[in-house]
């Protein structure tokens, strides 16, 4: 994903006074801006560096909806709509079967060793903001036994 089509997305949303929808979108756009200014890349901000803080926001949404009181109908549902439009944006992330087959493929020597520590070290270099962390370390701690 890349700045310009959220940019493009959030003009379409104010173009059709869609409130809630061109908030989720501009509050993305912050926190990529924010991102890429402490990066020291203020003007060309790299595509998976904004994966990588959409995946951030969405985990964040994630975790507000979790949180969220079930007494609080109206919050939560603003909340969960706040996800849903950010889940649009995320970048596909690998199944648990593909990430096996990628560390078996990729890093056999290391996962040879069955040693949890060095397959998760030079793992998560490769596939950070391609899987979720914890399902690499699921996979990781079955590969291990």
């Amino acid at each position: 994903m890349n700045i310009e089509q959220l940019r493009k997305d959030m003009v379409a949303a104010m173009k059709a006074k869609d409130k809630p929808r061109k908030e989720a979108i501009s509050s993305l756009i912050s926190a990529v801006k924010k991102a890429g200014i402490d990066a020291g890349c203020r003007e060309e901000i790299p595509e998976d560096m904004v994966d990588q803080v959409i995946l951030k926001e969405l985990k964040t949404a994630k975790e507000q909806i979790d949180t969220c009181p079930d007494s609080r109908k109206e919050l939560k549902a603003e909340y969960q709509f706040r996800y849903d439009v950010i889940h649009e944006y995320a970048p596909r992330l690998m199944s648990a079967e593909e990430i096996r087959s990628y560390i078996l493929e990729k890093f056999a020597e290391i996962a040879a060793s069955k040693n949890k520590g060095q397959i998760m070290k030079a793992v998560m270099g490769e596939l950070k903001g391609k899987a979720d962390g914890s399902v690499i370390n699921q996979v990781v701690g079955e590969l291990c036994k």
